[in-house]
């Protein structure tokens, strides 16, 4: 004949807290000797309280430790709360299992001098960190007891800068006021744009004049251009779609390269600034572990040029032992700006922005509001693509009177309405 049981559920509302099943967990792994452990379950005095009457606290006597839980404050199981545990009771002679509501509680050491609740630590003084730290120095290792040399003497040195940075600050407030370091502050926000715009002649009387050719090249690199030019001098269809196929050149150099003027000196000097353009764009394009490489730009690079480059488009940083440079976001926005302005010297001042937008990897808003800041004028224009479509590109003419932005505005967001 086949067994059966009955069940029957208990829940709190029929138990005193004492007769409710309790469920424990260690939280520095199994005990070896589970038997010779004494329980005591201690409760709440306000049994009136609608919070603490349930408020339980659970301590284990071992031979060695002497462990501590409770169902409430900081180190309670969350578990509790999100779901509910139940231990069931089997008569094996009447076949009925009585069914009681139980709670888990994770027992931790609990050593002499300190609260039986986690959160007491920090009001006795003495915080989990600093408990963590003391076990470091009397049973750490070598390496964790270096870990804490360096960083205690961070600590130390952090402190130390922030005190000297308030008491300057306070020093400089004393000295010049309030309403004087705010003027400043205001000043040097108009004049934002400066970090990275090129020199800016915005009451030049010719469009050449406003952004000089002098202040983008120098005449010590358009020399070691001349000298280092290996850009082909070609004008065919044929020979531009070669040099598009191996991937050296950007989509605006190899546009411009269609419409060279026919006398000698003019492309000749069309020539340099193309190739000066293109080292840019390169430049541009690099992440910051490629700029350390021996011929990042190319070989066709003269070492004048890379290094003043470097020295006018990148930052240096010391970082694990080392000096690197870096090219952070400012100097991103830098590079871009000299190479709108180069290009509208090479284009009669009216270039095409999509296509420099593209060479260089970023998106449209952000070359249009440079753009915008060095007062250049935007229109848009249907250009013919290959397969007899036309594509919508935006195109930046620099025109007097100059319309210069006081500094670099972000697209604003749309309010909710």
């Amino acid at each position: 004949m086949a067994a059966f049981g009955v069940w029957k559920y208990r829940n709190l509302a029929e138990l005193d807290p004492e007769q409710s099943a309790i469920l424990v967990q260690f939280s520095n792994g199994k005990l070896t000797n589970s038997e010779n452990v004494e329980f005591q379950l201690h409760k709440n005095i306000h049994r009136n309280h609608p919070r603490k009457k349930h408020q339980l606290i659970l301590s284990a006597e071992t031979d060695r430790l002497t462990y501590v839980g409770n169902n409430f404050g900081p180190s309670a199981l969350k578990c509790n709360s999100l779901c509910k545990y139940f231990v069931g009771v089997l008569n094996k002679r009447t076949g009925k299992m009585e069914v009681y509501d139980a709670q888990l509680f994770n027992m931790q050491p609990f050593f002499p001098g300190e609260s039986a609740i986690e959160g007491d630590t920090s009001e006795k003084g003495t915080s989990y960190r600093e408990k963590m730290d003391s076990l470091i120095e009397a049973f750490g290792t070598n390496k964790q007891k270096r870990a804490l040399s360096s960083r205690r003497m961070n600590r130390v040195g952090n402190e130390t800068l922030q005190i000297a940075v308030a008491k300057a600050a306070e020093n400089i407030i004393e000295k010049k006021g309030v309403t004087a370091i705010t003027s400043e502050a205001t000043q040097f926000e108009s004049q934002d744009k400066s970090v990275f715009l090129p020199p800016c002649h915005a009451d030049a009387d010719k469009p050449e004049d406003v952004y000089k050719f002098e202040d983008l090249i120098s005449s010590t690199e358009y020399q070691a251009i001349k000298a280092h030019n290996e850009l082909p001098k070609i004008s065919a269809a044929e020979e531009i779609c070669k040099l598009a196929q191996t991937g050296n050149y950007s989509f605006f150099v190899l546009e411009s390269l269609k419409s060279l003027p026919q006398e000698e000196n003019s492309r000749g000097h069309k020539y340099h600034c193309l190739h000066y353009l293109q080292i840019l764009i390169r430049l541009h394009n690099l992440k910051d572990r490629e700029l350390k490489q021996k011929d990042s730009l190319g070989s066709d690079v003269a070492d004048i040029v890379k290094s003043s480059l470097m020295k006018k488009f990148t930052v240096l940083t010391y970082n694990n032992g080392r000096v690197k440079h870096v090219m952070p976001a400012s100097m991103k926005a830098k590079t871009v700006a000299h190479i709108i302005a180069l290009a509208l010297h090479i284009s009669s001042f009216q270039i095409d922005l999509t296509y420099l937008q593209r060479d260089l990897k970023i998106s449209e808003n952000r070359i249009l509001d440079i753009a915008r800041a060095m007062g250049l004028k935007i229109a848009k224009k249907k250009v013919d693509i290959p397969g007899g479509t036309a594509e919508d590109h935006k195109l930046a003419t620099l025109s007097l009177p100059l319309d210069v932005r006081t500094k670099l505005h972000g697209r604003k967001r749309k309010k909710m309405t």
